[in-house]
């Protein structure tokens, strides 16, 4: 039962960002580059994705006995910055109205989830697998953005 509760709370503040309103107005306003998928695409993707990311810290602690303090620093420095930069795009880019804002959060994300990805394999190789799907969608998520920001510079 710890541990279930363990991994609930590593996996609950990963959706966060949902509970930033999404504009639909705006969003409907912009100019979208023709490969964007519909809407439902990214809470679906986003959640498994947010899944593997759990997986992939649960692991981690695993490795250290669930102590945090054994972790090494320089882990938990780039999942902190990378969590911020990911929880980061709904309010920049749906409260703030940004498009251009919204691409450097995805940019933010994608770079720091490489370093992540480095982090991660150089502590427990096995883990980098939960991974994968993180650093693809996020550099989907960062060509998405740039093509919104470029086709909407006014």
């Amino acid at each position: 039962m710890k541990k279930l509760i363990i991994f609930i709370l590593i996996l609950l503040p990963w959706f966060l960002s949902s509970l930033v309103p999404i504009d639909k107005e705006f969003y409907n306003s912009l100019v979208l580059p023709f490969f964007t998928p519909p809407p439902i695409f990214f809470g679906i993707a986003w959640s498994i994705t947010y899944f593997l990311i759990t997986l992939n810290i649960y692991s981690i602690l695993k490795n250290y006995n669930f102590k945090l303090k054994d972790v090494e620093k320089s882990y938990k420095r780039i999942l902190l910055i990378n969590y911020i930069t990911n929880q980061s795009f709904q309010p920049v880019f749906f409260l703030l109205r940004s498009p251009f804002l919204g691409f450097v959060s995805s940019i933010s994300t994608f770079i720091t989830t490489l370093y992540l990805y480095e982090e991660t394999g150089s502590i427990r190789e096995k883990s980098t697998k939960y991974l994968n799907m993180y650093v693809l969608l996020s550099l989907f998520a960062t060509v998405l953005s740039v093509t919104i920001y470029i086709l909407n510079v006014k």
